[in-house]
């Protein structure tokens, strides 16, 4: 072949994007257009990214790890369906939204709510698929046909169907409970949308006065000006420091308030003094310990974050800083301050506005778990669901068997409304993200010819930070709806940190771009660098020298197809390859591991091997000797080597490959290697 039809060295800038189109063209992302297929379907679907994300190394690396499994799995033959999507993040669009207003001096109660929500759709309709177009640049073969919106018409009437299903069993009601809540956005918030900042701040030790007595039990604590609700002080009854007190009345100070010394099991006896006030409306544990004692419950803080009436006059109105420096003075004056200590501790903060999180009792409405956790607790135990790793199990079902009842309320505009008359409160996000597997499928619709054909589907790859708000949710669901798990093994792929080891942070510095390295080295340099470093542990210190080495490497195969291709011109299958021959014994060896180890989901370990096979046992040794033997018979097996090493090269890098494919000599056609038959074994 002439040496005109590769460039040199190979330009993934120039060949990408035309690959890609080539792809698309085809149709063969879509199932439907995948004849003579072994009569098996393989689906994945791919975990919904937020409406107003962009792509971040995890979603790069998450994304990478699912197409190596749909471009294997189509080449050997099955109907493949990749569902790609997004998620209408609530919290997170509104909050973007309401910033755009915020610069021409507006809120969205000045639009309203009918207004606001026309003004997010506007939004979505310009930025909202920036992200799916991301995806597409690193080579994502997902069916964008199918694409789907967690705010789509079809999507919102499953959602509306699933709640409607749970509240005629009476799983819903409208309870109160403590709740994580924002003062800036105005919602209750899900664990997942916290996030925690190191505080060096302190820690008070209080004197609450006995009564009738000239003793004192001392309590630490943080948050000073929630002293004003306490209801009780609590102790842990194998604490020998206060067997004698469990029983007694203290006077809570400031209020002149009487309560009493009780113990509980809940409390940890190593923090501050061991004993604890318990402040029932502003803490989850001592909510717990109100309940089973049958405590008073008296709200001292709003959702403005102010403080009410009830924390008293001189109090009323104050800001939490504020109310804490009165309540400090005031302690002080009383003489009731034992110590103060720097305390250094975690706070958790919103993670849309970073607005420090308000633990408040709060009327929302609630999801009971008692008989969906066991549904999702059976598939795992059973085996129908396996983790890679199988650590992760144990947080799964850690979770679902300690579960409280899923506070499913919103108070925002953005979502989907709960179907009740005269209610404004909005699902929280998780409730839709949870029916994602099958609604994308056409579910509540049992007709639907996609959810028949394609579900359940088989893998599901995510990080570890939502195994319980998102994978077993969507086990229960399944199962609840379908009577089946929603897939069958789970993947939870490492987390990239910092070649420091720190988390990546944009406002740190420490954050990479994914598009940035596409732009500088290829995508298939991009997905090799991912890759390579995904050996099995859960963390990546990231290393953009093995980008560098990825795109050395993309040049390597091209630069060695080259040469092969410049040999010959003659389709393997005129000549008869001996497996006796040392090469091809080689590649056999390195194709049956190459194939067990993706099927084991150890991909950065399938791509090693696959690495050195080709540059040190094909390029190395091979080539250099074949340079010296012009036989035919050589030739062919010079081809035969290259084009089966460019099948299993093709889920890793699958542009370079695609584009050297071109020029391989095939007997039927200018085929795509996407859909060529993966190497036999």
């Amino acid at each position: 072949m002439p040496n005109d039809e590769f460039e040199k060295p190979y330009d993934p800038k120039s060949v990408e994007p035309e690959i890609y189109k080539k792809w698309e063209e085809s149709g063969f992302f879509n199932p439907d257009s995948l004849t003579d297929r072994n009569g098996k379907t393989f689906t994945i679907a791919l975990p919904p990214p937020n409406v107003t994300g962009s792509l971040h190394m995890g979603h790069a690396l998450n994304a990478t790890i699912q197409d190596i499994l749909i471009r294997k799995k189509r080449m050997e033959g099955y109907k493949t369906l990749w569902i790609p999507g997004m998620d209408h993040a609530g919290i997170a669009t509104q909050n973007v939204v309401e910033k755009e207003l915020k610069k021409e001096g507006k809120t969205r109660h000045d639009l309203g709510r009918e207004k606001f929500l026309e003004r997010v759709l506007e939004w979505k309709e310009k930025y909202g698929n920036i992200i799916l177009d991301q995806l597409k640049k690193i080579g994502a073969s997902a069916d964008w046909s199918r694409a789907r919106f967690t705010m789509d018409p079809e999507y919102a009437r499953a959602v509306e169907v699933a709640f409607l299903h749970y509240q005629k069993k009476d799983w819903i009601y409208q309870g109160e409970r403590v709740i994580n809540w924002c003062a800036r956005c105005h919602t209750s918030l899900s664990d997942l949308e916290l996030e925690y900042k190191e505080e060096k701040g302190k820690l008070w030790f209080i004197k609450y006065p006995i009564k009738n007595s000239e003793n004192f039990i001392t309590v630490a604590t943080t948050r000073p000006e929630t002293m004003l609700g306490d209801m009780a002080v609590a102790v842990n009854p194998k604490d020998a420091r206060y067997k004698n007190m469990i029983g007694k009345t203290a006077v809570l100070p400031i209020q002149n308030r009487e309560i009493q010394i009780i113990e509980d099991h809940k409390i940890e006896m190593e923090f501050g003094t061991g004993a604890v006030k318990v402040t029932p409306n502003h803490d989850a544990t001592d909510e717990a310990i109100a309940i089973d004692h049958k405590l008073p419950f008296l709200q001292v803080i709003n959702e403005n974050a102010r403080m009410t009436d009830e924390a008293g006059k001189e109090f009323t109105g104050l800001k939490i800083k504020e109310a804490r420096e009165k309540v400090i003075a005031k302690l002080e004056e009383l003489e009731l301050i034992e110590k103060v200590e720097d305390y250094a501790h975690n706070v958790a903060v919103c993670s849309r506005c970073g607005t420090v999180i308000e633990p408040m009792r709060s009327k929302q409405w609630f999801l009971k778990m008692d008989e969906l956790a066991k549904l999702a607790i059976e598939d795992v135990k059973s085996g129908k669901v396996k983790f890679h790793p199988q650590r992760w199990e144990k947080i799964y079902l850690d979770w679902l068997e300690n579960i409280r009842d899923w506070c499913i309320s919103r108070q925002i505009w953005w979502g989907h409304k709960i179907p009740i008359d005269g209610m404004e409160d909005v699902l929280d996000t998780w409730f839709s993200s949870a029916l994602w597997p099958f609604a994308t499928l056409g579910w509540p619709n049992d007709n639907s010819k996609d959810l028949k054909e394609f579900y359940p589907t088989q893998v599901l790859s995510t990080a570890r930070d939502i195994i319980n708000l998102w994978v077993a949710r969507m086990v229960f669901s399944s199962e609840e709806f379908l009577g089946k798990p929603p897939f069958s093994d789970v993947i939870i792929h490492a987390t990239i940190l910092a070649k420091s080891g720190a988390r990546m942070s944009k406002s740190l510095g420490t954050g990479v771009d994914p598009m940035a390295l596409i732009e500088k080295y290829g995508a298939d340099a991009t997905r090799f660098g991912l890759i390579w470093q995904a050996m099995g542990g859960q963390d990546i210190h990231w290393a953009e020298e093995h980008v560098l080495a990825g795109k050395k490497f993309a040049n390597k195969i091209w630069n060695a197809s080259r040469f092969v291709l410049e040999r010959s011109g003659i389709p393997n299958s005129q000549f008869l390859i001996s497996n006796q021959i040392s090469i091809i014994q080689r590649l056999n060896e390195t194709s049956k591991k190459v194939n067990t180890l993706i099927d084991q989901y150890d991909f950065g370990q399938a791509l090693h091997e696959l690495y050195d096979f080709f540059w040190h046992e094909f390029c190395d040794k091979y080539l250099e000797r074949a340079k010296k033997d012009d036989s035919e018979e050589a030739k062919a097996v010079l081809l035969y080597v290259l084009a089966n090493s460019l099948k299993l090269f093709h889920p890793f890098m699958p542009f370079v490959t695609e584009k050297i494919w071109e020029h391989i000599p095939k007997e039927d056609g200018q085929k795509l290697l996407m859909i060529e038959e993966w190497p036999k074994l």
